[in-house]
C-alpha cells in the first residue's frame, strides 16, 4: 500500500489563500466571479495556456504576483493531517506528495516545516510532470517511483482536477471537502472527508 497527497488543501490549509487571490484576478480580468474553482489544481502553465494564451505581459505580471503570494503564505496543517501522516509512517507505508505546485514553493514548505520532509519519500511538483490534473499523469508517476499498482494506491485530493486524476489513475479516492463541498465532490470520491480528524487508515481498507 502507499499513499499519495496532494498538497494545497489536503495536507495544508492554503486554499482560502489562494481562492482570494484567483477569485479577484477572475474579476479584474474577466469579469467573472469564482474564476478560482474553475482552475483549482493546475499549473500557473496550463492556466496561462487556456485562460491567457498569447498575452506575456498579463502572464509575466501573474506570475510575479503568484511569487510574492507564495512567498509569503502561510502554511498550516488541515487539521488532523500530519497526525494521520505520521501514523502512516509508524505503520510503514510508503508516501508522496503529489502537486501541481512548484518545486520553489515546496522546497520553501519543507524548510519551514522539515518535520513533514521527514514523512514523506518523495514530493513530485508541476515541473515532474508532461500532463497536468485532471490528467492521471501525476499519480502514475508516483505509483511508478514506488513501483506500485493502482490497486495498491489511496491518492487524497480536494479539487475536481485532482479528484477526476485521482479517479483516471485507478486509484483508491479519498476527497477532502476543505475546498468544495462533501456533496460536490461525492462522485469522484471512495470516500469523502471533512478533513483527518479522528481519520485512521482502517476507515477506507
Amino acid at each position: 500500500m502507499i499513499a499519495l497527497f496532494d498538497f494545497d488543501g489536503v495536507v495544508m490549509d492554503t486554499e482560502p489563500q489562494y481562492t482570494a487571490f484567483w477569485n479577484q484576478k477572475g474579476m479584474e480580468y474577466f469579469g467573472v466571479e469564482n474564476f478560482a474553482y474553475t482552475i483549482k489544481g493546475q499549473t500557473l502553465v496550463q492556466i496561462f495556456e487556456k485562460h491567457f494564451p498569447g498575452r506575456e505581459e498579463e502572464q509575466r505580471k501573474l506570475i510575479a504576483m503568484v511569487d510574492d503570494l507564495e512567498r509569503n503564505m502561510i502554511f498550516e496543517y488541515v487539521p488532523g493531517a500530519f497526525e494521520f501522516m505520521s501514523s502512516l509512517k509508524t505503520a510503514g507505508i510508503p508516501m508522496a506528495i503529489v502537486t501541481s505546485s512548484g518545486k520553489a514553493k515546496m522546497g520553501q514548505v519543507l524548510q519551514e516545516h522539515p518535520e513533514l520532509a521527514a514523512l514523506v519519500d518523495v514530493v513530485l511538483t508541476g515541473e515532474d510532470f508532461e500532463r497536468s490534473k485532471p490528467d492521471p499523469d501525476c499519480f502514475l508517476k508516483g505509483m511508478k517511483h514506488f513501483r506500485a499498482t493502482p490497486e495498491e494506491t489511496l491518492v487524497f485530493e480536494d479539487s475536481f482536477h485532482g479528484l477526476s486524476a485521482g479517479r483516471a489513475s485507478g486509484a483508491r479516492v479519498v476527497g477532502l471537502a476543505t475546498t468544495n463541498s462533501r456533496e460536490a465532490i461525492a462522485p469522484y470520491c471512495d470516500i469523502v472527508i471533512d478533513d483527518f480528524t479522528g481519520f485512521t487508515i482502517n476507515d477506507i481498507l
